[in-house]
């Protein structure tokens, strides 16, 4: 355990043999007589206080002294509560443990008050306060969703520890760790029932924020999913659910796994009224299409397969699959289908007006073309599309409905325009740009790696998913 955790840590040694044992026993029958137990006892617990934090030194233990005002949000310290819970067990089951024999072995004639009271000082002095402080700032800190999954972290540390910490610190000698203990597991559990009822209630007030400009699945969107997920999996949804038992048990409340589901089939509901409105709230039809289109799949593909997705159900997936196709479909149509119309052929076959005529039509014909292009390009080219596979897609059907049609035109009445000087201001793209231009699309812009963390909760909430109750950007 000690090498997965740092090289340099150092195990507390093994009890001491029986006959070093006796001596020291009687060394301490002989200091009680003569009224010297005390400072033997206060030398012993300095000593041996000083090996175990240095043990617990060599695992770089610096983040046990963060306060609250150093941080404004649990992700700043995320990594930390991983490497809390495996070094408090080390500390705990090889460290304290250790100590606690030795205690019980050396000073068991004693009586159980004084070696009791001798273990007590050995822990509170080596650190194991620092550990329990460390676990209260963590409550303490601002509330956000992923600090829900943190406090879960926490309750399952301490209860896989549970057995351990009340045989070594059960006794009245530890009264102070018990008190600790016992308010940062009630902190865990009051703070992750609380954060995980309101979540619903932080979903729906994002419905009056308005949807994203560029039509991307909203951070929102793509978080719950995600989210929601984690709270169903493995490893999650039973420390979940125990933590809601006993948070409903101090009310006096029951609790049925249904509860839990149900709450999060709720918030999966509340983001689809909240995607229902966003659609509605867009100015441009082509928008409101391709927004539609891009977060039925994100919901149909990040779902299915999955602990959430098995929940909703094949028909709630294939409905969603069946939207994206919809919304595909007349999002094509309606913008990029209707650009080849505008390379007409009318006219131009039999040439019956004379090549000047039909030069003219194609210039007149091509530089609509162009104008259309510039414009839906224009605008479309800040339009995001992150699922790789349907951005793909969308732009060969694009590619497919513009560029054959494109190329055929200009094979055949290219050459008419392409001889003059202002040729450029109407063969304007060759058909190998306008297919690198279609092709390249939708493209999620460069991801700044604080972008998510440096949105706030507004008030009650903190940082660490998009700010569910700030109306401007938050769902972007």
């Amino acid at each position: 355990m000690a090498a997965a955790l740092g090289d340099q840590a150092c195990i507390a040694p093994s009890p001491l043999p029986v006959s070093v044992i006796h001596k020291l026993q009687a060394i301490l029958g002989r200091l009680k007589a003569n009224n010297r137990l005390e400072k033997c006892i206060s030398i012993y617990v300095e000593v041996r206080s000083s090996n175990v934090r240095a043990s617990l030194q060599a695992l770089n233990l610096d983040y046990l002294e963060i306060s609250v005002s150093e941080f404004n949000d649990v992700q700043s310290i995320e990594g930390y509560i991983g490497q809390w819970g495996k070094h408090l067990e080390f500390a705990v089951k090889h460290l304290f443990e250790a100590e606690y024999k030795l205690c019980n072995d050396v000073y068991e004639r004693m009586g159980l008050d004084v070696w009791m009271g001798c273990f007590s000082r050995i822990a509170a002095q080596a650190g194991i306060l620092a550990f329990l402080q460390f676990g209260k700032t963590v409550t303490e800190s601002k509330k956000d969703p992923i600090k829900l999954l943190k406090l879960l972290d926490i309750f399952a540390s301490l209860n896989k520890l549970r057995l351990d910490f009340n045989r070594l610190f059960g006794g009245a000698a530890c009264a102070e760790i018990q008190n600790l203990t016992r308010d940062l597991i009630k902190s865990v559990i009051d703070g992750a029932a609380e954060i995980f009822w309101e979540l619903l209630l932080q979903v729906e007030l994002q419905r009056q924020s308005p949807p994203p400009l560029d039509g991307n699945v909203p951070r929102l969107v793509s978080f719950i999913t995600d989210y929601c997920n984690k709270l169903l999996g493995d490893d999650y949804k039973p420390i979940l659910t125990q933590v809601l038992i006993i948070h409903r048990s101090w009310k006096r409340q029951s609790f049925q796994e249904k509860l839990l589901v149900t709450e999060i089939l709720n918030i999966v509901k509340a983001v689809e009224l909240n995607l229902e409105t966003w659609i509605k709230a867009y100015e441009d039809p082509m928008l409101t299409n391709f927004f539609a289109m891009n977060n039925h799949w994100h919901l149909y593909k990040h779902l299915k397969g999955t602990k959430l997705g098995d929940l909703l159900g094949d028909s709630w997936l294939r409905e969603h699959e069946n939207y994206k196709e919809y919304y595909s479909t007349i999002f094509l149509r309606e913008s990029w289908g209707k650009l080849p119309s505008h390379l007409s052929r009318e006219g131009l076959i039999l040439f019956s007006g004379g090549r000047a005529t039909a030069r003219d039509l194609v210039k007149k014909r091509l530089k609509k073309f162009n104008e259309v292009f510039d414009e839906m390009y224009g605008k479309q080219s800040g339009w995001v599309m992150p699922e790789r596979d349907l951005r793909e897609k969308t732009c060969q059907l694009i590619v497919q409905a513009v560029v054959p049609v494109y190329r055929s035109y200009m094979q055949n009445y290219g050459p008419l325009v392409e001889q003059e000087a202002s040729s450029t201001k109407y063969a304007k793209y060759t058909v190998q740009k306008l297919e690198e231009m279609l092709s390249c699309l939708y493209r999620p812009k460069p991801v700044r790696h604080a972008s998510l963390r440096g949105r706030q909760f507004s008030g009650k909430y903190g940082n660490g998913m998009p700010d569910l109750r700030r109306t401007a950007s938050a769902v972007v």
